[in-house]
């Protein structure tokens, strides 16, 4: 599941950010990549599981995926299918997909400074 992937890898980043410090949230921005919120929010779960990200709250921003019409100039958000074949402004059929989709940590949330080794509760299964 690509999906999985990608849950992994907020994961990873959001632990290297904590420092060993337990997460209590975490913000992701999506952009330009269609994405399921609650596949993400289920793969974050588990792959948090074991770590000191374990129940973070997960906050994902999704930011609708673009077409850029080289008739018009205008960049415009997806929102029919129709769209990714021609521009919604002037109906022109030469769009392209501008380059800046991926997922971004924004921020992470801890509950404390004390890192969450020295509670027992650290970075089970997490390569650092």
């Amino acid at each position: 599941m690509h999906e999985m992937g990608l849950c992994e890898a907020i994961v990873d980043a959001t632990l290297r950010r904590a420092g060993g410090r337990r997460v209590s949230a975490v913000r992701v921005r999506a952009t330009g990549h269609p994405v399921d919120p609650g596949v993400v929010e289920q793969g974050f779960r588990l792959a948090a599981a074991g770590t000191v990200a374990e129940g973070a709250a997960l906050d994902l921003v999704v930011e609708p995926p673009a077409v850029r019409c080289r008739s018009c100039d205008e960049t415009s958000p997806v929102t029919t299918a129709t769209a990714l074949a021609a521009c919604p402004r002037c109906g022109g059929l030469d769009v392209t997909v501008p380059a800046g989709d991926g997922l971004v940590v924004e921020s992470i949330a801890t509950t404390d400074n004390e890192p969450a080794s020295a509670r027992g509760g650290g970075r089970r299964g997490r390569p650092g």
